[in-house]
């Protein structure tokens, strides 16, 4: 498949001299490696939903085509009011109605009954609500007060004809499809979905229920990043389990690269005797270690694979604890994904919210904390820190983010927190 861009050699490259990565720099380079690799199809707009648009939406038509009533009443020229502004009008036969219009235009003098959404015929510049009027002999009364214009959409009013309505990059929402069917577009550019291939290595994992032996521990990684891709608006491929072989490792990677546009990998992304993916990785394609100034996550493993056509693939060799590997996939990999998809470099806001623990933390790295929002509005965090308490993360709807700089935090202070539902999950 045709790609329109593949990522440069040295796209993980961070400057000389760096050691503990600070997240902000490894932020910054990662967004500076990322560009678009996803090719482009057209789709049936009305089957976009949460695509990414490689091109702006154009309205094809204004919004509202026509003038057209805001709401059920009766439709007149202002100035046939009298000075003081009362009305006192000759009621037409017939109706306005929303897809049968009236046909033939408003004499002055002259009322017509007309209905929400109805297309405002000629001599018609104004509309009195029904509940303010009075009818007697074929007669329409009310009081002084109506404003020219008053409860009449404008033609073009929301939105004029060739006006961007939407700009490339964005995920498409519901609201979104009913401004492009509504401006009268039926088919869109997106982005192919981004394939993410998934793949967890370690002799000690096995699918889960089916450890038998202490030493063995339930693939918990590989669901969860699976989950997490398609959460993302990708398509997740699963690439399965490969032991500590480094053949093998070969062989998966190999496997993935001819499927995929990206690999997420989880264990073996440190430098240990057994962590057998960043020397594969070195040895077969290009690898930047990172040591990220974070907690949990730290062990970083970057890499580009050779793929066909001359294709670099990326590989996030992420840590093999599923704690640390669900941060690092939110703070790290979720933003460079976005690019490599099409959308766009993607960091939370977050929101400055009073806390509800107390915590004292040494200088030299960011901390993210899982949390969540306690029935006060403040922001509690879990027991434990530990990177491998898989519970704390099924507990918490979010993250604080405690800055690199050393410091305490007591109850009542302001915290930065980020929902889970500010990444997709």
């Amino acid at each position: 498949m045709d790609r329109r861009k593949t990522l440069a050699d040295d796209c993980f490259a961070l400057p000389p001299g760096v050691d503990w990565t600070p997240v902000d720099v490894a932020l910054a380079r990662l967004r500076e490696g990322m560009a678009p690799v996803a090719g482009i199809e057209p789709a049936p707009a009305a089957a976009a939903l949460g695509r990414l648009l490689a091109a702006p939406v154009f309205a094809a038509r204004a919004n509202p085509p026509g003038a057209n009533a805001a709401v059920d009443g009766y439709g007149l020229a202002h100035a046939s009011l009298g000075a003081d502004g009362a009305g006192d009008l000759q009621l037409l036969a017939g109706r306005a109605a929303a897809g049968a219009p009236f046909g033939r235009a408003v004499p002055a003098g002259a009322a017509l009954r007309i209905l929400t959404g109805a297309l405002v015929p000629e001599g018609v510049d104004s509309i009195v609500m029904q509940e303010d009027v009075t009818l007697t002999g074929g007669r329409l009364r009310f009081k002084p007060g109506l404003k020219p214009g008053a409860n009449l959409r404008r033609a073009g009013e929301d939105v004029a004809t060739g006006a961007e309505v939407l700009p490339a990059g964005r995920r498409l929402r519901a609201p979104d499809l009913a401004l492009i069917a509504a401006v009268g577009v039926a088919e869109v550019l997106v982005f192919e979905r981004l394939r993410v291939g998934v793949l967890s290595s370690g002799d000690e994992l096995c699918a889960p229920g089916t450890a038998s032996a202490p030493h063995q521990t339930h693939d918990a990684n590989r669901p969860m990043l699976l989950a997490m891709m398609q959460a993302f608006g990708h398509e997740s491929v699963d690439l399965g389990h490969v032991g500590d072989d480094p053949a093998a490792l070969k062989s998966a990677l190999d496997a993935g690269a001819a499927r995929c546009d990206a690999i997420v990998t989880s264990g073996g992304a440190s430098a240990g005797d057994e962590d057998h993916l960043s020397a594969v990785i070195g040895a077969h394609g290009r690898l930047q270690t990172w040591r990220v100034a974070m907690k949990p996550g730290r062990p970083l493993a970057l890499g580009l694979w050779p793929a066909a056509q001359g294709r670099n693939l990326p590989v996030f060799g992420l840590p093999g604890n599923p704690v640390a590997a669900c941060i690092c996939t939110l703070v790290m990999a979720r933003p460079a994904l976005s690019v490599l998809a099409g959308g766009g470099w993607q960091q939370p806001a977050g929101l400055m919210l009073p806390a509800a623990f107390s915590k004292s933390k040494k200088a030299g790295r960011r901390e993210y904390l899982r949390a969540r929002l306690n029935a006060d509005g403040a922001v509690e965090t879990y027991h434990s820190e530990g990177s491998g308490r898989i519970a704390g993360l099924a507990w918490a709807d979010g993250l604080v983010e405690l800055p690199d700089a050393a410091g305490t935090v007591a109850p009542g202070d302001r915290v930065r927190y980020f929902s889970f539902a500010e990444f997709g999950l």
